[in-house]
C-alpha cells in the first residue's frame, strides 16, 4: 500500500530514521502487530547485550508477521518503539534504516525500566495498511 511522508516546517526534522506523520489510502487491510522482542522462533533470545543484533531480530520478527499477513514492511505505517536504553537511539536507527525504506513509518520510541525478560533490549510493535 503506498503511502507518504507528512512534513512541516512548523516542525523539527526527525533525528532517527521516522517519519513525523505517515499517510496511506484508507482501502486495504490494517494490520496490527504485537510488540515484538528479540526471541527467535526456537525460543532463544538473540543478541542478549547487543541492541544492534536484538533489533535486527525485532526487525525480522515484524517482517515476518507482515509477511505472513500478505503484506510487506514497505506496508508499515506506524511503529512504537520501547528500549531499556535511550543511548542507545543511533544504533537502533543505524538498524531499521536497513529494514525501512523512505517514506519510514511514524514512530514513537520511550525507554522503559522492565520488559518481560530482563535480557530484552528492545520491543517493537507496528501497524500496517495492506492493499487488497
Amino acid at each position: 500500500m503506498p503511502k507518504t511522508q507528512i512534513t512541516s516546517p512548523k516542525i523539527r526534522q526527525p533525528s532517527g530514521h521516522f517519519s513525523h506523520a505517515t499517510v496511506a489510502a484508507a482501502r486495504g487491510r490494517l494490520l496490527f502487530i504485537s510488540g515484538m522482542t528479540a526471541r527467535r522462533a526456537d525460543g532463544s533470545i538473540a543478541g542478549i547485550g547487543d541492541i544492534e543484533a536484538q533489533t535486527r531480530q525485532v526487525c525480522d520478527n515484524v517482517k515476518a508477521a507482515v509477511e505472513a499477513a500478505g503484506g510487506s514492511m514497505d506496508d508499515i505505517c506506524r511503529v512504537d518503539v520501547y528500549v531499556r536504553n535511550m543511548e542507545h537511539f543511533d544504533q537502533i536507527h543505524k538498524v531499521r534504516r536497513e529494514y525501512f525504506r523512505a517514506p519510514a513509518p511514524a514512530s514513537t520510541m520511550v525507554e522503559v525500566c522492565k520488559m518481560t525478560s530482563p535480557d530484552y533490549l528492545i520491543e517493537m510493535n507496528a501497524i500496517a495498511v495492506i492493499g487488497d
